[in-house]
């Protein structure tokens, strides 16, 4: 007598189609029996209160708000764009290749990182550099243009104060005591 050709894996794998295919047609009927078609539109239909948050009982009619429709903004209002007092600003160049002709200036009063290229030079630059510069917007962000080295402001020391001569004041003549 021979041997069933079918093998226990292949058993198994049978079972799991089975379970699988049973699975399905479950949630098949589970589906059909939650399906709405015979509802009511009032079951179906759903509110928003004053406050924005879903309900399913109709706001109050007393609550109800008149909006204008000129004063709805779709989208944000423009910006104006903020001019600065002082366009010049002053940095340290921190990187600068020469070869591939372009760096980064670090802002002395933000500490941010501006890119600068040479092409934005009024003069060379290397790191280490004190410079000024002006912030112009580039293809992707903020650039330093009509850079140039910073000009060297030796501090003049302060002057001393000169001694004032003390100037003691007057004695009034005290009257003598009567004796």
């Amino acid at each position: 007598m021979a041997k069933s050709q079918a093998t226990y894996s292949k058993k198994e794998n049978e079972k799991k189609r089975l379970k699988k295919k049973k699975d399905k047609e479950e949630k098949r009927e589970e589906r059909k029996g939650d399906n709405l078609k015979g509802s009511k539109l009032e079951d179906m239909m759903a509110y928003v209160d004053e406050n924005g948050n879903i309900s399913s009982t109709p706001p109050d009619p007393k609550k109800k708000k008149i909006i204008n429709t000129e004063d709805i903004q779709i989208g944000i209002a423009k910006q104006e764009d903020l001019i600065d007092e002082d366009p010049i600003k002053k940095g340290t160049v921190t990187f600068f290749n020469d070869s591939k002709g372009y760096g980064f200036i670090r802002n002395s009063d933000t500490q941010d990182s501006i890119f600068v290229h040479v092409n934005g030079l009024k003069e060379q630059v290397g790191e280490g550099d004190k410079v000024v510069y002006e912030i112009e917007m580039g293809q992707k962000g903020p650039t330093a243009v009509r850079v140039s080295k910073a000009p060297i402001v030796k501090a003049e020391p302060k002057p001393k104060p000169q001694p004032q001569p003390k100037v003691e004041p007057e004695e009034k003549e005290k009257p003598l005591p009567e004796a």
